[in-house]
């Protein structure tokens, strides 16, 4: 889904994080680059806002308080199975990263993650999706 304003389409990215710092890093990353971002601090506030039906991208911690991204990333799957999720972490784990990608997770990128990085993949996926 996008936003339109006039003649233009934004894209809109949510990104769930805990920490009030990285939620705002990656919002004016986002807006700085010309996309909606919409941000929450859990995965319960993100699926209660309605959100889900309008993102074109999540960007999601995986260790949250409450429901974590991994499960987030699945009940993602269930009610937007072509939605991509990008899941970020400050702790190695090879197991979790390998789990996210399993269930479909187009990446799993560690803290603290290139914006440049963030951003050339948000542009692949949504090129991506755009063209299936």
């Amino acid at each position: 889904m996008m936003l339109t304003t006039g003649n233009e389409v934004i894209p809109i990215v949510a990104a769930v994080d805990d920490d009030f710092r990285v939620r705002e890093s990656i919002k004016s990353l986002l807006e700085s680059a010309g996309y909606a971002p919409v941000v929450f601090s859990s995965a319960e506030e993100f699926l209660e806002s309605g959100t889900l039906a309008a993102a074109t991208c999540v960007i999601t911690d995986v260790r949250m308080p409450g429901m974590d991204g991994i499960e987030l990333q699945r009940r993602i799957r269930i009610e937007r199975p072509a939605l991509p999720v990008i899941l970020i972490s400050a702790r190695s784990n090879a197991e979790v990263r390998e789990t996210a990608i399993e269930e479909g997770a187009v990446a799993f990128l560690y803290k603290p993650f290139d914006a440049a990085d963030l951003l050339e993949l948000i542009q692949s996926v949504l090129s991506n999706s755009r063209e299936r």
